[in-house]
């Protein structure tokens, strides 16, 4: 009997999708400058509610969701090119990010058609933005032993616990949040819903995470019997963790996984000029084979899923070896740079971008999944469990 093996079959961009990155990149050349200097970051994380909107004049955000609320009825691959070009450039595309990417899909396909009638308009014109509420404190990696609690009352639904890890909760509108509509923690999948909870409601409390660079991304979101109308439950009451593996799918191979601090490596490249030493040659070398191989596996799980595919393993595969890139990359490079470089003055500005990369590599090992469960899944698709 023959192995389970994953599989990444060679793919390429359709031309109408790599026609698009003219436009993005006209855009962005001409957009960015305008952006304020306080809003303007390096990775996709930082936040401009202007350039948001900028981008949703365009039509680039909700593109693949249908014209009746407001999507451009183009396919995953053309997101995909956008994608690429945002975090290419260091656009700041944090606030409308995790609504475009993950939560107005769950929406599209479980949502009411009140739901998105509201909510989908205004996520695409870069107005509306959301958190996801998984995470719970002293849980872990557990995603299934949820605690935070939602009992039936008149009309609707009230709801007890905390969350935590909650990015951007402090900046958004909306959070998808999983609980427990029934039975306990023990008993883990079962029993378990997602509501689309609005974060100005009364009883809820969003308090600060501050992160090891200083930097409030993160929170934890306490509920005191904070009311959920009945309109707002996403999907089937029980069907919240099958709706949440789903919703993870979204989180997992795409180009922000190895993209996300490839600022280093562009200014890197600029920092040993064009006439490098031997040794910067062969360690700029790997660091780029290592990007495209990315890349072309990342592109892989795109066609696959553009194919209605379900490249479970293999998506879990890219977020893994991505992290690790992303992990590696600020290190090589500030190690290259304090060999290599003539005067410690023209290397400064770089070793700071380096350090900043390297506070914030390792929440890279929790987004989208952690690396052990990562590598179960990918254990799982191989026949190894």
């Amino acid at each position: 009997m023959t192995a389970p093996a994953l599989d990444f079959p060679p793919f390429r961009l359709p031309p109408d999708a790599e026609a698009l990155r003219t436009e993005i990149r006209a855009f962005l050349k001409e957009t960015l400058p305008t952006i304020k200097g306080g809003d303007r970051y390096k990775t996709w994380s930082s936040r401009s509610p202007e350039f948001s909107k900028k981008l949703g004049a365009r039509g680039w955000i909700g593109i693949t969701w249908p014209k009746k609320y407001g999507g451009g009825e183009k396919s995953f691959l053309h997101r995909y090119v956008i994608t690429e070009e945002l975090l290419a450039n260091g656009a700041p595309a944090g606030s409308h990010w995790v609504a475009d990417r993950q939560s107005g899909p769950n929406i599209l396909r479980f949502g009411t058609e009140e739901m998105r009638q509201s909510i989908l308009p205004r996520i695409v014109k870069g107005e509306c933005y959301f958190a996801i509420g998984m995470s719970e404190p002293d849980s872990g990696s557990d995603l299934a032993s949820v605690r935070t609690r939602a009992d039936k009352v008149e009309g609707g639904w009230q709801v007890n616990g905390t969350k935590i890890w909650t990015s951007g909760a402090h900046r958004a509108h909306y959070a998808i949040t999983l609980l427990r509509t029934s039975g306990t923690r023990e008993d883990k999948h079962r029993g378990l819903s997602q509501m689309v909870i609005d974060l100005a409601s009364p009883g809820i409390t969003i308090r600060p995470i501050i992160n090891l660079n200083g930097k409030h991304d993160w929170n934890e979101v306490v509920f005191r019997d904070c009311f959920v109308p009945d309109s707002m439950i996403l999907g089937n009451e029980g069907d919240g963790w099958m709706q949440v593996t789903s919703e993870l799918a979204y989180e997992r191979s795409g180009p922000e996984r190895f993209l996300t601090n490839v600022h280093v490596l562009k200014e890197l490249v600029k920092l040993v000029g064009r006439q490098p030493g031997q040794h910067a040659q062969q360690v700029v070398g790997k660091l780029a084979a290592r990007l495209w191989s990315l890349r072309q596996m990342s592109l892989s799980v795109a066609g696959m899923l553009e194919d209605r595919k379900s490249p479970v393993a293999e998506g879990a595969m890219t977020k893994d070896l991505g992290t690790h890139f992303q992990q590696d990359l600020p290190e090589i490079a500030r190690v290259l740079a304090e060999s290599d470089a003539a005067d410690a003055d023209d290397i400064a500005d770089f070793l700071d971008m380096c350090q900043m990369a390297t506070l914030e590599a390792p929440a890279y090992s929790i987004q989208g999944g952690t690396t052990q469960i990562l590598r179960g899944i990918i254990a799982r698709g191989l026949g190894l469990r």
